[in-house]
C-alpha cells in the first residue's frame, strides 16, 4: 500500500510553526548548541590524520572498551552522565558508536547493565574543565596507562583488532565530515530551521509510520538526527515510544530507492503541504547507487581571513537558492490556458541580462516541483520571477502577466529560511541557506602607462606639474573584485628616461631592473580616466639570476623565491615551478600546472611534495590535463600542521590574470606569483601571451550586464550553456572577454599609442634567457 493512501483526505495541513508542543516530540538536548559543537569536533576529527592510521584507531578502540566505558559507567550515578570528557581519539570512538543506537544499547545493558549517556557540554571552557577532571580520574584509576593515545602509528608490528564491531562502526565513518562540511552549516540561523524541521520530521514519522517502511531524511534532518544520536541516554528517553520507528529511517551512508525518497516528500506536503527539499536540505544521499550532484563552487570553512588588512578588499559572499512551484488549486482544469504562460527567473540586482524560463504547463497542481537550483553572491539581494504570456506586441515576444520578488534579507527572518508567494496562477516557495563567506575573485584589467611616480602618462599631468618631465614607465594593470571594484593597481617598470612636451624616447631597463609592485586601493582620478596610483605599496617582485636548476627567478616581498623552468620541446606544458621561503616554518607551498583537486584535478598527496616527482598515476594524469596547462592555469597548495597532506589556497591562470583564492591566501602574494610567470614566460617566449602590450584601459562590460560568478547553476543536462551561469575556470577566456567588441580570439585590435607611452619595442626588450 502507498503511502499517500494511508494519509486520509480529511487531514488538516500546517506549518511547522502551527504545531505545538504537545503534539511534536519533546526535544531533552539543546540540539542546535550541540550541533555546533558536533560540526567543529568533525572538523577536528577530520584534520587529524593520525587518528585514521590502522595502529592509533585500535589503540583507541582498546581504550574506549578497557578504560573508558567501564570508568564513566562507575562514575554515572543513576541517569545523570558525569561532566568529564575522555581525550579525542576515545570520544571520536565514542561518537561513531552511539550513531547505531541498537549496537550500542546492547553493548551497554550486556556489560554494565545500563545505557551510558554522554554529558551536555557545549562551550571551550566548560570542555577544558570537563577534560581536566577527566584526566584527573584517569590517572587516579589507570596510573599505568597514558591519557594520551601514544601508540606510534608508523608502527610495522602485527596489530590485533579487539573489537570488531566498534572497528567497523568507526571505519563507516570515516568520512562523516564530507557530509556536514558546508560552512553555512554552522550558522545559528540555519541551525534553529533545521531543528524546526527536525521534529517536524519527527510529528510526520509518529503519525504515518503504520504506512510507510522508510523514510528518508533531507541533509539538514540528518544533521540534527546525528546529534540527537550522539546523545544516547536523551535520545533513549525522547523517543521512548518510537524506538521501532527509528528504525525506519534511512542512515547517512545508505543507499536509497527513487519511490522511497517520493514517499517521503508526499508525506511531508501532505503534512505541511510545503516542499519537502530546501537550501541547505536536499537529499544529499546516494540514490539508486549514484552519489549526490558536488556543488559547483567551493564551499571552505575558513577561520581567518589574512586580506582584512587590505582596506581595499571586500569580502565575497555566496549562499544556495532553491525554488518550488506548484500550480494552485483548481488550474487543472484550465492546463489549455497556460500553455502560452510561463516564469522568468531574474535577479534584483547584478547579472541583469539573466533571464531563465520555465512553461507553467510542466508544473503540477498536486505536488511541488523543483524549479531553480542557484548560487548567488548575496550582493544580488535577491530575486525576481515573472509571470509572462507568450505573444503580445510581437511575434516573438511576451506580456508580463504580474511578477513576485524575494529579498534575501527577507528571507534571512523567515521560519526555516523560506517563504511562499503567489503570482497569478501559481505558488513558489524559496529558500536560502545563510550566506557565508566564499573565495575572493579578483582579474587584472588593462591600464595606462604610469610613470616613476604612479601618475599616468599624460598632458594632463604634465599641465598640473606645470610641465616637469615625468620620469620612467610602468606598465599598469587595475585589479578588480568580483563586483568590479578596483582593490589594487599591478606596476611593472619596462622604461626609463623622462618626457615631456619635446618628443623624448623613453628608454628600456634590462631585465633585473623590471621590478613588480604591487599598491593597494584604486586610482585617484584627476580627470575622466587619467590618474594616479595609490601610495601605499603592498608587495614587490624582483627578477633574479637565474641558477642551474631554472631559467627565471623572482623573489617576493613576502620572503618566498619563486623558481621557474622548462623543457625547451614545450614552453607551456613543461613548466616546473619552485617555492622556497627560508624564513618561515609555518607552512611550505607547491605550485602545480592544472587544475587540482576540487578544481576537477588529481589529488595531492604528501609523498609525491617530499619526493619531488610523480608516480605512474599521477603521469597519467598529467597528460590528461595538458589542455589546462596550455590555458595558463596553476594550483596553489599549501602544507601546513594542521592539513598535512596540502590544501588548496588558490588558484590562477597566468594568462588571463585571474584568480580565486580562499580568505586565509594573502591576495597580494598570489597576484605577484600571477604576473611573474606571466612576464618570464612572455620574455621566454619573446611574444605577447597575456596581452601584456595593452596599454589602454579596454572597454568592459557594464556592470550588473554579466557578472561574474554573481551567479552560478549547478551542472545538469538541462542547464544552461552559458559560460556566465557556470564557474568561471570552466570557460576561462569566454568569461574574461567579458563581452569586450574589441577582442577578437582573445587577441586585441591594434591600438595606437602616443610617443609618451613607448612603442612595443619597449616592452618587448630584456636580457635573453637561455
Amino acid at each position: 500500500m502507498s503511502a499517500g493512501s494511508e494519509i486520509s483526505d480529511k487531514l488538516t495541513t500546517r506549518t511547522l510553526s502551527e504545531i505545538s508542543e504537545v503534539e511534536t516530540i519533546k526535544i531533552s538536548v539543546d540540539l542546535v548548541s550541540a550541533t555546533r559543537k558536533n560540526i567543529g569536533f568533525l572538523s577536528t576529527v577530520n584534520e587529524s590524520q593520525w587518528l585514521h592510521e590502522k595502529p592509533t584507531l585500535v589503540e583507541a578502540i582498546r581504550r574506549y572498551d578497557e578504560l573508558w566505558m567501564p570508568l564513566i559507567s562507575d562514575l554515572t550515578v543513576g541517569t545523570t552522565p558525569p561532566m568529564v570528557l575522555p581525550p579525542v581519539d576515545i570520544e571520536w570512538v565514542w561518537f561513531c558508536h552511539t550513531l547505531n543506537p541498537v549496537s550500542y544499547r546492547q553493548y551497554c545493558v550486556s556489560r554494565f547493565s545500563k545505557l551510558i549517556g554522554k554529558p551536555p557540554i557545549f562551550d571551550e571552557e566548560n570542555e577544558e574543565y570537563a577534560l581536566m577532571r577527566c584526566k584527573e580520574k584517569w590517572v587516579h584509576r589507570y596510573p599505568s596507562e597514558s591519557f594520551e593515545n601514544e601508540v606510534d602509528s608508523d608502527s610495522q608490528d602485527q596489530i590485533y583488532v579487539t573489537n570488531e564491531g566498534i572497528f567497523n562502526e568507526v571505519k563507516k565513518q570515516r568520512c562523516l565530515y564530507s557530509k556536514f562540511s558546508e560552512p553555512y552549516m554552522s550558522e545559528l540561523v540555519y541551525l534553529i530551521a533545521a531543528r524546526q524541521r527536525y521534529k517536524g520530521f519527527l510529528f510526520m514519522l509518529q503519525k504515518f509510520s503504520a504506512g510507510c517502511s522508510v523514510f528518508v531524511p533531507a541533509s539538514d534532518i540528518q544533521l540534527m538526527w546525528l546529534t540527537h544520536l550522539s546523545y544516547p541516554t536523551v535520545y533513549a528517553e525522547d523517543l521512548k515510544d518510537m524506538w521501532d520507528d527509528m528504525g525506519k529511517v534511512v542512515g547517512v551512508w545508505g543507499n536509497v530507492k527513487a519511490k522511497e525518497v517520493e514517499e517521503t516528500k508526499k508525506l511531508w506536503e501532505k503534512t505541511f503541504d510545503q516542499p519537502y527539499e530546501k537550501a541547505g536540505g536536499l537529499l544529499a544521499l546516494e540514490l539508486d547507487g549514484v552519489a549526490a550532484v558536488t556543488p559547483p563552487v567551493n564551499w571552505n570553512v575558513s577561520d581567518t581571513d589574512v586580506n582584512r588588512k587590505y582596506k581595499s578588499m571586500l569580502p565575497r559572499f555566496l549562499l544556495e537558492v532553491c525554488l518550488f512551484l506548484k500550480l494552485k488549486s483548481g488550474m487543472k482544469a484550465m492546463q489549455q490556458d497556460v500553455k502560452c504562460d510561463f516564469l522568468r527567473l531574474r535577479m534584483v540586482r547584478c547579472h541583469r541580462e539573466l533571464k531563465l524560463d520555465k512553461t507553467i504547463s510542466n508544473f503540477s497542481h498536486n505536488s511541488w516541483q523543483k524549479a531553480w537550483h542557484i548560487y548567488c553572491e548575496f550582493g544580488t539581494r535577491g530575486l525576481m520571477l515573472e509571470l509572462r504570456h507568450r505573444g503580445g506586441g510581437c511575434f516573438k515576444g511576451s506580456t508580463l502577466q504580474g511578477f513576485v520578488e524575494f529579498h534575501w534579507n527577507n528571507l534571512l527572518r523567515a521560519p526555516s529560511l523560506a517563504m511562499e508567494k503567489e503570482i497569478e496562477k501559481v505558488r513558489v516557495v524559496t529558500s536560502i541557506t545563510p550566506p557565508v563567506q566564499a573565495p575572493y575573485l579578483l582579474k587584472c584589467v588593462p591600464d595606462r602607462v604610469t610613470d616613476d611616480s604612479g601618475a599616468m602618462i599624460s598632458d594632463v599631468f604634465l599641465r598640473l606639474n606645470r610641465y616637469r618631465p615625468q620620469e620612467g614607465r610602468w606598465l599598469s594593470r587595475t585589479v578588480l573584485d568580483h563586483a568590479g571594484r578596483e582593490c589594487f593597481v599591478v606596476r611593472i617598470r619596462v622604461g626609463g628616461g623622462f618626457w615631456r612636451r619635446g618628443g623624448e624616447t623613453p628608454s628600456t631597463v634590462k631585465w633585473e631592473d623590471r621590478i613588480i609592485e604591487i599598491r593597494e586601493g584604486s586610482w585617484s582620478y584627476v580627470a575622466g580616466s587619467i590618474g594616479r596610483a595609490p601610495e601605499k605599496v603592498v608587495g614587490t617582485a624582483k627578477p633574479k639570476e637565474p641558477t642551474a636548476e631554472c631559467q627565471a627567478a623572482w623573489q617576493f616581498s613576502t620572503g618566498d623565491e619563486l623558481m621557474i623552468s622548462w623543457e625547451s620541446s614545450s614552453i607551456s606544458s613543461g613548466l616546473k615551478f619552485t617555492l622556497r621561503n627560508e624564513t618561515s616554518t609555518d607552512s611550505s607551498l607547491m605550485l602545480l600546472r592544472g587544475r587540482k583537486i576540487q578544481y576537477g584535478g588529481r589529488k595531492i598527496s604528501l609523498e609525491s611534495k617530499n619526493q619531488g616527482e610523480q608516480n605512474k598515476e599521477e603521469n597519467e594524469a598529467e597528460e590528461k590535463e595538458k589542455d589546462d596547462d596550455d590555458e595558463g592555469f596553476v594550483t596553489l597548495i599549501r602544507f601546513t600542521d594542521e592539513n598535512p597532506t596540502g590544501k588548496v589556497t588558490a588558484l590562477l591562470n597566468w594568462k588571463l590574470l585571474v584568480i580565486e583564492l580562499l580568505p586565509e591566501e594573502d591576495a597580494v602574494f598570489v597576484l605577484l606569483l600571477c604576473i611573474s610567470i606571466l612576464r618570464s614566460v612572455s620574455e621566454m617566449r619573446k611574444e605577447d601571451v597575456g596581452s601584456l602590450l595593452i596599454r589602454r584601459r579596454l572597454k568592459e562590460t557594464k556592470l550588473g550586464l554579466r557578472d561574474w560568478g554573481s551567479v552560478v547553476l549547478p551542472p545538469s543536462p538541462s542547464s544552461i550553456t552559458s559560460p556566465y551561469l557556470q564557474p568561471w575556470y570552466w570557460n576561462a577566456k569566454a568569461v574574461m572577454a567579458g563581452g569586450r567588441t574589441d577582442y577578437v580570439a582573445n587577441q586585441p585590435a591594434a591600438l595606437n599609442y602616443s610617443l609618451a607611452e613607448g612603442g612595443d619595442k619597449l616592452y618587448k626588450r630584456g636580457i635573453i634567457i637561455k
